[in-house]
């Protein structure tokens, strides 16, 4: 059936969860499962010139910047080994996450994404929108949402 699994993951509780559903599909399927971690460079520490991050170097605050996506990474492939699993991780830089996982999907011939389903609701699941409803609106690959 699937042959192999993408799971976007951001280290959450929810992000958790579908790491572990992934896994678990993945394990009972014979499935490669393939790890993402997508940040956004706006979320990356910037230089100011006269401002503290100036004392730091580029080159120490991209390490730390690495070595935070690894220890994040690494805590989904210990997190899919209890369940049985090895997987392979993947981790891209882009403003658009929901982009990037489909580009990712596509690229790596994946055959079912899995997301965490973050609950918004109200006036912020209107205002926000959700990776996983974009994901969900504009991708064909099936996606199996965990809540």
């Amino acid at each position: 059936m699937f042959k192999k699994i993408l799971v976007p993951t951001d280290g959450s509780g929810f992000s958790n969860r579908a790491v572990a559903t992934a896994a678990q599909l993945a394990q009972s399927l014979g499935a490669q499962l393939l790890l993402l971690h997508v940040r956004s460079p706006l979320e990356s520490p910037h230089h100011v010139e006269g401002g503290a991050m100036r004392e730091l170097g580029g080159k120490r605050v991209m390490q730390e910047i690495e070595d935070e996506e690894r220890r994040l990474l690494d805590a989904a492939l210990e997190l899919a080994a209890t369940k049985g699993t090895q997987a392979e991780t993947a981790f891209v830089a882009g403003y658009s996450a929901y982009e990037a996982i489909i580009r990712i999907a596509s690229e790596q011939h994946c055959d079912l994404i899995v997301m965490a389903s973050h609950g918004r609701r109200g006036i912020s699941g209107i205002l926000m929108g959700s990776e996983t409803q974009k994901v969900l609106s504009h991708t064909t690959i099936p996606v199996l949402i965990v809540r």
